[in-house]
């Protein structure tokens, strides 16, 4: 009985502490409504996450976070399928220019994201 009420208070602490990272640009977002990926070719793109409902990107690049805003879910899908994700970062997403076809300066950040 006790090992069934502590694992029930387990679950509960860990789906109540959702991961947050640092958003260069915007501060702090909770993870809670991204589908992440963890990237494991060699090069310095190391995650993506999406949020498909905002069409809000987050992509890490070596340590640090970057947002994307307005960006469609078949780009995404492509970022991610892709044998050279930072050449398709580079030239499909972070693009020419001074911010980008997805850029948040740009395109609105989702209200809920907004730091």
């Amino acid at each position: 009985m006790k090992f069934i009420l502590l694992s029930a208070l387990l679950l509960l602490c860990q789906t109540a502490s959702a991961e947050t990272v640092q958003v260069k640009y915007n501060g702090a977002v909770s993870l809670d409504a991204f589908a992440c990926s963890d990237v494991k070719e060699g090069s310095d793109v190391k995650r993506i996450c999406y949020d498909k409902a905002e069409r809000y990107m987050l992509i890490q690049l070596k340590s640090t976070y970057y947002q994307y805003c307005s960006i469609d879910a078949t780009t995404v899908q492509n970022l991610q399928s892709a044998s050279s994700k930072r050449e398709f970062f580079e030239t499909r997403i972070r693009g020419s220019g001074s911010d980008g076809p997805f850029g948040c300066r740009t395109h609105p950040v989702p209200k809920k994201y907004k730091g």
